[in-house]
Parts: C-alpha cells; structure tokens; sequence
C-alpha cells in the first residue's frame, strides 16, 4: 500500500494538508476546552483536581503546541507524516496527564482522545496509525497501573479501560481504510474531471474544426457559440474570438429572417443564401436546442463545395473522355486544315470562295485550340521551373505577341521595374498564362468605341516577383468575382470558360498564385505572384 504521507502527488498532498489543518483546528479546541476547565468557574461542574499545579502547567502547554502544530500545519517545507506523529502523540501524553490530574473527568478525556487516534489514522497508514492507537492504549494503561499501585481514591473499572482499549484500534482501523477508500474515490473523480475535460476539449476542438458552420443562437438573436467555419461564411474569420457580442441581425439580416421564419411556422426554405464577402452558397439548417426555449443551432452547408466537387467529377470525367476522343477529333480537323490551305493555294478560287475558305481554316484552329485546351486540363502536365529573368521576358513576350496583335484590336506595352528580376517558374507556363490574360484583356478590356491598352507591370509584392496585367476597360462585375475561376464559366458566346481556371491551375502547378486585384477608376488587373529564386536562401537566413 502506498504511503501518502511519503510521497504524495499535488492534489493529495494538497487534500491532506487540509485535512491535517481540520485536526489541527480540532486540537485548538481541545486545549481551549481544557483551559476553560482549568482557568474558568466551569471547572466546578468536574469537580477539584487532584493537581492544580500540574493541570494548570498542562493547559497552557498544550494551548501553545496546539497553536505551534496549527502554525506548522500549513507549511509545506516540513514533513507531513512528523507531524501527524508529533501530533499525536502530543495529544496522548497530555490526555494521560489531564487524566491523572482529573480523574472525574478521565472517561471524557479517553472518549476526546478517542477522536484524534482516529484522525490521525485517517492521515497515515495502517501501520502508524495503528502505532498512534498503541501509544494511546499504553498511555491509559500505565496511568491506570499509576492509580492503582497510588491507592487512587476514583479507580475506574478495568472493563472501561479494555473497551477503550479496543475502540482505539478498532477506530484506528476504520479511519485508516475509509481514508483509503477517501483517497482512492478522489484520485478516480480527479481522473475522471480530467478525462471529462479532455473529451470536452476534444469535442469542441472538433466542432470548431467543422467544415460545416455552427451557430448557437439566443431567442434574442445573439450568436453565443460560432465556430471558424461558421465565422469564415459570416465573412467575420479575421476577428476571431474577441470578446464582442455579435447580433446575427447585423451580421446576416437574410439568415436572421430565415430562422424567425422557421422559428414561427417550422419550416425551413430549401433554397441556398448568398452570406459573407465571398458571397458563398449556404443551405442553412435549424435544430431546437431545447424543447421548452428558443435557443437554436444554426448548421451552415457550403453548397459551392458540393459544386466544386461536381466541377472535380465532371473535370475528371472530361480528361477521360477527352483523351479518348484527342485522336478521333484531332486527325479529321488536321486533315480539314490541311485540305483548306491546299485550296487555298489554288489560283482558281475567287474573293469570296477564299473568305469562305478563311473562315473555316479559322474554326479549324479555334476548335483545335478548344481540344488543345481540354487536354491540358486532363493532363495537368507537371512543372519544370528554372530560373527565368522576368523582364527580359516580358520583352520577349510583348515582342512576339504584337506580331500576331492587329493595331485597331488594341496597345501592349510593359510597365514597373526595369532593373533585373528573376523567379521561378516554367517557362512555358508563364508563357500560356501570360497569353490568356492578355487574350481577355483584349476581348473584354476595352471601352465601347476604343481599342484595348493593356500593360504589363513588373513589380515586387511582399518579396515576391509579380506580373499584373490591367487594362482600361469597364471592369469586372461584382457578381461575377466569385465564379470568375471556376471551370467552363463563361460571359461570351465564342468562350470556353477554360482559360481563367487553366491559368491559375499552371501557377498552382509552379507554387505561385494567380488573383484578380481590383483597379481603381475602372479597368481590371490579375495579378500572378511568383515564386522567388531566394526561397531557400531566405529561409536559412
């Protein structure tokens, strides 16, 4: 059986230390009781002692130790088991002493004792405990033999004396194992707090790690429990736990009708809200959280991820089908291309027949561009980044691209820094994006009557090299940011909705991000942040 006294842990040395200051504060008792007998007209209802010299000596002695052990009780730095022991045995040698100078009042003192070997037990193990019994017997016995061999006038029954001989070890006993089974029943709650603490914990960091949205709100509308998904929808994820009180009134005036709504006739719309700066699609859904309160869990699905996962599906679906179909396609459109220049090599053909000759040259390409395009989308061809100097590049880019670019279609020029700027990137990536932001700034970066004035700006970002390329045109509309990158999404007749989505699938591709930056006065600019040629060196710095 462990020792408590040895080497308790923190809470149950804590436990016992006040437990020994409840003994403590007993045994202050005690010696104010006997001090009262002894110093106060009380002391007549006993009788006179037979020493008042010797109980007066005892009574202010054991009121000063009591008070000592009091004081030391809360000490931490001395042993705990000592002073139990000196305790105790404080208390037998002063109950064997006030016995002898009282002897009307000896079964009193030996049923008082009676108290401490048991508190004592209850405090050290069994075998201490059942020594501080022993000393307690033996004190009562040889004060008894002392009266006895004395011709003491009040000599009690040698019965009484064996009764609280075996009270002491039986109490002693008894105390020792309920302090067992004390102990015992606290190191199991303690466990079990902590355990309950822990599943709590976890609990709420599984909630708060939901990609579905819960809110906790009051019958007065206010959000008493969010977590980060739901913040991140309510577009408040940056301010995170921050003590104010949020009113979902304020925060989703459409949400708040929705659930007063479901609040007084139980019934719940099926069609998705529009919440937050993102303007995301949320299905919400409302739980009573009791049945006599209008407390209520607000659960907030992201119906675009569904959608985005449609897209993955139907993307998947199209590289498949796609790849099967590249040859079945391409073959025939090359053989029609090639029939085309042939006649168009022929000096027998007039004005119109070689327009019409033109424009199926021209829809050959364009859906060659459209099969070019779908197959790299399936393929998602890996990144081979090298160093690439970017203005140089851009040079290079602007040079070759205005020879394919007619002057009434539109203006391209290169802006920003001048001196040498390298990145990271594939460059026939950089290539490919380059060329399908610049094709929609000049399909849809004009004002109605002008050509396009497109530049493209070299500048630095946060420490990263980034291309943005703007134009003067009318802008993007706010409702369309939010599917603007989104596969097969489209406001033209003659697109594919590709171009967007495969651009900043090949920055992903070479660790670089591809964004949309508003301009303001009008106009429209997308911003690709590089990776830099430092990334290492940087870090290790």
């Amino acid at each position: 059986m462990a020792n408590p006294a040895a080497s308790p842990p923190d809470d149950t040395d804590r436990a016992l230390r006040h437990e020994l200051y409840l003994f403590s504060l007993y045994r202050v008792l005690e010696a104010c009781l006997l001090a009262l007998i002894v110093f106060s007209p009380a002391g007549a209802l006993i009788g006179e002692p037979d020493n008042p010299l010797l109980v007066g000596a005892l009574a202010v002695a054991y009121l000063v130790a009591a008070f000592v052990l009091l004081l030391f009780s809360q000490r931490r730095d001395t042993g705990f088991g000592p002073q139990v022991g000196l305790g105790i045995a404080c208390d037998v040698v002063v109950a064997a002493l006030a016995t002898h100078a009282l002897p009307q009042a000896a079964s009193g003192i030996a049923m008082m004792l009676l108290f401490n070997v048991g508190a004592a037990a209850l405090l050290l193990p069994l075998r201490y405990g059942l020594a501080g019994a022993a000393l307690a017997a033996v004190a009562l016995v040889v004060e008894y033999a002392y009266s006895v061999t004395t011709d003491h006038a009040l000599v009690r029954p040698a019965a009484e004396l064996m009764m609280f001989t075996v009270s002491y070890f039986a109490m002693a006993t008894m105390t020792n194992l309920l302090g067992i089974e004390m102990r015992e029943s606290r190191n199991l709650a303690d466990q079990r707090g902590a355990e309950a603490a822990n599943l709590a914990e976890i609990n709420e960091l599984i909630i708060r790690r939901m990609r579905t949205g819960v809110l906790m709100v009051d019958s007065s509308g206010r959000i008493r429990l969010a977590n980060e998904a739901a913040l991140m929808l309510l577009g408040q994820g940056d301010a995170g736990d921050d003590g104010r009180e949020r009113v979902l009134a304020q925060l989703a005036p459409r949400l708040a009708m929705r659930l007063a709504q479901w609040r007084r006739d139980g019934q719940a719309e099926d069609t998705p809200l529009t919440l937050g700066e993102e303007q995301n699609e949320i299905l919400p859904r409302f739980a009573r959280l009791l049945a006599n309160d209008d407390t209520t869990l607000v659960f907030l699905d992201d119906t675009s991820m569904v959608s985005r996962r449609a897209e993955s599906l139907t993307l998947a679906a199209m590289g498949r089908f796609s790849a099967s179909l590249a040859h079945e396609i391409r073959n025939p459109l090359a053989a029609i291309s090639y029939a085309t220049q042939l006649l168009e090599e022929s000096e027998d053909l007039g004005d119109s027949d070689r327009r019409l000759l033109q424009i199926v040259h021209q829809q050959c390409m364009r859906t060659n561009g459209i099969v070019e395009s779908v197959l790299g989308l399936a393929r998602r061809e890996r990144a081979s980044p090298e160093q690439v100097e970017l203005v140089s590049f851009v040079r290079r880019f602007i040079d070759e691209y205005r020879l394919t670019l007619q002057e009434d279609n539109g203006s391209l020029k290169a802006t920003g820094s001048q001196s040498p700027m390298n990145a990271l990137v594939d460059p026939r990536h950089l290539q490919q994006v380059l060329t399908v932001l610049v094709n929609n700034a000049i399909a849809h970066g004009r004002m109605p009557g002008e050509s396009a004035r497109i530049t493209l700006n070299l500048d630095k970002h946060e420490g990263h090299p980034v291309i943005e390329v703007a134009d003067r045109g009318p802008g993007i509309p706010d409702g369309v940011l939010a599917q603007l990158f989104r596969p097969f999404y489209t406001t033209s007749e003659h697109g594919t909705g590709l171009g967007l989505y495969i651009a900043r699938e090949l920055c992903r591709a070479n660790e670089a991000s591809l964004e949309y930056v508003p301009v303001p006065g009008g106009g429209a600019c997308f911003r690709a942040t590089l990776a830099g040629t430092n990334v290492l060196r940087a870090d290790q710095a």
